[in-house]
């Protein structure tokens, strides 16, 4: 190509054949800077725009658990879900029924219908409750002598009576009440939660779960799992002594700056070998989990430090009797992680079904809910004096209640057709009972909860339309409540 001058300037010549490259050799410097410049600042926007794609893209990549957007207002941020596990009694505790007495030791009326028991039981007489029974709060809700602390903080308690559920034994009772399944393989409610608001603090697990006592909670890890959904959504379950969370404590000989140069060095070689893997999500969980891990480092030690707290506070939870310490230790870390932006904590009690009560009830339901009264009432007394009750959703309950017939003699079979479970706190309407059971407490009547029901309230009460959460799995659109739940709108205090 040349340049020849002409009226209008110099204009460039193309060769044949070379059209669309041009060669401004004989242009002067200023010529050429006059005749391009606009070129050049193009293409800094360009770059510019590219870059800020580029970062967003990153940033949505690397941050699955970012803080999102609710469906509609909703006053719970977080949930502490206190789990019974093995079964308490609604009928000994929330649900007072004056009609065991009076049919004490003879047979469930036919007008029941038949009943199908975990031990088959269902000819066993019915069997009276040794409790008392006293009205509290403004409200005026009946609870029994078993649970004389929390009975002080009624007008928190939204105590819905109606609840059922489909598992019968503890295997499908436990799975159903996390997953909203008797069967393996569907995502646990702390992961439905995790996926649909993400956390407000990253620096955190979005999602914790504590046991206490020796035991571990039947089907483990399952009840807390991501089922189908990436794993990264699946609960960090904490240690039971020592470290709260395992594997934090970096050598004393390795300094900060070596440990991230080292952690980016293992990230692009596991960057690089997930590039062929892409649907293997617990290997992009492992990923995320060593940067999580880092930044733990710094700030779990100091969120999960009780000694923080004063030795008032740790009295208030129990933390200074034996029969309360492991709970009450539990209930106040998960009131500091909740503190801290954490969204969904579930506090086992009684792991490995202690409160399945089969024989010697008044024995086995003493000693639990001795260990578990106190605690709780403390994380709501305490929630609500630092004026985080309102934005804290507490649930409690278990997988399903007990029978009004006797089983041995002195205890009470599972019942999952109808048993009590409550709410506090997180924009619920306390001070009051939902719902109904029979006369005998067998079979939920009025204003029926199943666990799918159970579900859609908890996530209505974040803020979130159990409709509109949706996972798209193998194709098929999937819901926490597989389609069948209802959100109960009148427990919400607005």
């Amino acid at each position: 190509m040349s340049i020849k001058k002409s009226r209008t300037g110099f204009q460039p010549v193309m060769p044949h054949g070379q059209a669309g490259c041009l060669s401004y050799e004989n242009l002067s410097r200023r010529e050429m800077l006059l005749k391009s410049g606009g070129g050049f600042g193009a293409l800094a926007l360009a770059g510019l725009l590219q870059n800020d794609e580029a970062n967003a893209a990153e940033q949505a990549a690397a941050s699955p658990l970012s803080a999102k957007l609710t469906h509609h207002p909703g006053k719970a941020k977080s949930v502490i879900f206190l789990f019974m596990d093995g079964g308490p009694s609604h009928l000994d505790t929330f649900d007072p029924k004056p009609d065991l007495d009076k049919l004490a030791g003879k047979p469930i009326p036919e007008s029941f219908g038949r009943v199908i028991t975990a031990m088959g039981e269902f000819d066993s007489p019915i069997m009276a409750t040794k409790r008392k029974w006293k009205q509290h709060g403004e409200g005026g809700l009946w609870i029994s002598d078993w649970l004389p602390h929390t009975a002080k903080m009624a007008d928190e308690l939204a105590v819905i009576r109606s609840c059922w559920t489909n598992g019968i034994n503890h295997s499908g009772g436990i799975c159903q009440m996390n997953t909203g399944t008797q069967f393996a393989g569907r995502p646990s409610l702390g992961s439905w939660v995790t996926y649909g608001l993400g956390t407000e603090n990253e620096n955190l697990p979005a999602f914790v779960v504590m046991q206490e006592g020796a035991g571990r909670v039947i089907n483990g890890a399952r009840n807390w799992g991501a089922g189908f959904m990436p794993a990264v959504y699946q609960g960090t379950t904490m240690q039971r002594e020592g470290a709260a969370f395992s594997d934090l404590v970096p050598p004393k000989h390795v300094a900060t700056a070596q440990q991230r140069k080292e952690l980016d060095f293992l990230s692009q070689l596991n960057q690089r070998h997930a590039e062929s893997r892409q649907d293997n999500t617990d290997l992009d969980a492992r990923i995320r989990s060593f940067e999580l891990a880092f930044k733990m480092q710094s700030h779990a030690p100091e969120a999960v430090d009780l000694s923080q707290e004063s030795a008032e506070t740790q009295k208030m939870y129990g933390m200074d009797d034996k029969k309360t310490e492991g709970y009450g230790r539990n209930l106040l870390m998960a009131r500091r992680l909740v503190e801290r932006g954490v969204r969904f904590v579930q506090c086992y009690h009684g792991a490995g079904s202690k409160w399945d009560a089969h024989a010697k009830i008044e024995e086995n339901h003493t000693r639990m809910c001795g260990g578990m009264d106190l605690p709780v009432a403390g994380l709501l007394k305490d929630l609500k004096q630092r004026g985080l009750l309102d934005q804290t959703l507490v649930v409690w309950g278990g997988e399903f209640g007990r029978t009004p017939m006797s089983e041995k003699g002195d205890g009470r079979d599972h019942n999952p057709t109808g048993f009590t479970m409550w709410m506090a706190g997180g924009g619920v309407h306390g001070g009051q009972a939902y719902g109904t059971t029979d006369a005998l407490g067998l079979h939920a009547v009025e204003d029926r909860l199943h666990v799918h029901d159970i579900h859609s309230t908890i996530l209505h009460l974040m803020g979130v339309d159990h409709k509109k959460l949706i996972y798209s799995h193998k194709g098929r659109p999937e819901r926490i409540d597989q389609n069948e739940g209802h959100a109960y709108k009148e427990i919400a205090s607005t």
